[in-house]
């Protein structure tokens, strides 16, 4: 099989010719736009790996941050309510309400002392608290005194103290 003679025809030469200019012009073209899109992707790639770098030491500043305050809010976490109970009102053969009276007439004199106030205060002052329990006094109507004893002292934000009822001597 034999090549035509086209490649001596200068028409045909002309049109080879420019193929092989063109394939050479484009190919340049190609590479220069290649080269343009692939900087300004890395470009970005890089801004983004700086940007994510950033807010990842924002994270990590933050975070530390809200643990430190987190913290320091336990800290200062304050007493919110006070629960009494009477434990032994029942070995003295006392009604319910006069239990209840006893457990609100304990309330009401630690309530000022004890609500809204910081954990770590009443936590230190615990010992004077049970000093107020002990020293109050209790005059039912039958006429016996009574003393109080504290048993059980639980500190959160709730206050929860169990006491014990006995003769006074």
């Amino acid at each position: 099989m034999r090549i035509p003679p086209h490649y001596q025809q200068p028409s045909w030469q002309r049109f080879f010719a420019g193929v092989a200019i063109g394939a050479i012009i484009s190919w340049g073209v190609f590479l220069f736009i290649f080269g343009v899109v692939q900087e300004k992707q890395s470009t970005e790639i890089e801004e983004q790996r700086t940007t994510i770098k950033e807010l990842i030491k924002k994270g990590e500043i933050y975070q530390q941050e809200y643990s430190k305050l987190n913290k320091e809010a336990q800290k200062k976490l304050t007493v919110q309510e006070l629960n009494i109970d009477l434990t032994n009102g029942d070995k003295y053969h006392l009604k319910e309400f006069k239990v209840k009276n006893i457990e609100d007439k304990v309330k009401n004199e630690l309530a000022d002392i004890v609500i809204a106030k910081d954990i770590e205060s009443i936590n230190s002052n615990h010992l004077l608290i049970e000093r107020m329990i002990e020293n109050l006094p209790i005059k039912l109507e039958d006429g016996n005194k009574y003393k109080l004893n504290m048993t059980k002292f639980m500190l959160h934000t709730t206050l929860s103290i169990e006491i014990e009822i006995s003769f006074s001597d």
